[in-house]
């Protein structure tokens, strides 16, 4: 497989998926083991955005061939940069040759600077996902995905979410329970699904808490069963209904509703995670309507539903010792 870096590429990019793939290896026969190389314009050193250097195993010109798995790694600098064509040129040559290619995190970008997200179910860091949508209209950016799957295609969300895509990958290749010894000698306590949210309230940025938005999220993060109507909210801020909606999208980037909904999926993971409570139980405390209504938003958000999410959680912890 191929990991394409670049100046300033964010190291744990590069560090999480190989890590994954040589632990693959000691579970594998010798034929189907993971032979990862590092491609870039140049075999010179690159500075990854720690500082870390880096050097890749093969030019791009070196790697003019047909490889198994071909990603992008990502760096907080590359969703600003301006197009690398060495880079687009190499990926639109070798890069959709492969068996399936993609990219961690911000390397979403270099695809879609290559022409490769056009019609195209992607992700990336929740933070660069509007970025990205904008960047590239023709795309279908999944603003809340661990990881994405569109045919060939898979991408990332940001960071460690490419050891979770490289875990996936392990499991596509070798079977889940591989997967699995990977992550537990790796001591990733949960195997998150590709579904699953990388979104919290908590990463949105604070609000001063004397103003009327700072006011509403920390209330309603702290009363997630309470019911919300637009005009509770209003009064509570101490505001009017057309302001609460306006300072959510202006401040937030969200509508108050996905506000308040975000808080409750957030809350509801939670207790999913580390209770034994019944489903119908965590609904309530949550303040969804129903199970159903819990379940439906799940659906739609995370691409599962709370029984599975609860399901899979737990059988991605590790054994005690």
């Amino acid at each position: 497989m191929a990991l394409v870096i670049h100046d300033g590429v964010q190291a744990l990019d590069v560090a999480g998926p190989l890590d994954v793939f040589a632990e693959a290896n000691g579970f594998v026969s010798h034929d189907d083991r993971y032979d990862c190389r590092l491609v870039a314009e140049h075999t010179c050193v690159i500075p990854a955005s720690n500082g870390m250097p880096m050097t890749a195993h093969l030019s791009f010109a070196q790697a003019s061939r047909r490889f198994h798995t071909v990603l992008v790694a990502g760096g907080p600098a590359l969703p600003d940069k301006p197009d690398d064509e060495a880079m687009s040129a190499w990926l639109r040559v070798w890069g959709v040759k492969a068996k399936r290619y993609g990219s961690i995190c911000t390397g979403a970008f270099a695809l879609g600077r290559a022409g490769l997200l056009d019609g195209r179910t992607v992700t990336t860091h929740w933070q660069n996902a509007a970025h990205l949508a904008a960047s590239f209209p023709a795309a279908r950016v999944q603003h809340d995905r661990i990881h994405a799957r569109d045919g060939r295609l898979v991408t990332s969300a940001g960071v460690t979410a490419g050891i979770d895509l490289a875990l996936a990958l392990v499991a596509e290749d070798h079977g889940a329970a591989i997967s699995l010894a990977c992550a537990k000698r790796l001591v990733v306590v949960s195997q998150r699904q590709g579904g699953q949210s990388q979104f919290s309230p908590m990463l949105l940025p604070p609000s001063d808490p004397a103003t009327p938005l700072g006011k509403l999220q920390a209330y309603v993060m702290a009363h997630p069963g309470e019911p919300f109507p637009v005009e509770r909210l209003a009064a509570i801020g101490g505001t009017s209904i057309r302001s609460i909606a306006r300072l959510f999208t202006r401040e937030l980037g969200i509508t108050p509703h996905d506000f308040v909904e975000s808080v409750r999926l957030d809350h509801a993971r939670s207790l999913l995670e580390a209770t034994d409570l019944a489903l119908k139980a965590v609904a309530f405390d949550c303040g969804f309507a129903s199970p159903e209504q819990m379940r439906a938003v799940f659906q739609r958000r995370l691409g599962l539903s709370p029984l599975r999410y609860r399901e899979s959680f737990a059988s991605g912890k590790s054994e005690p010792a």
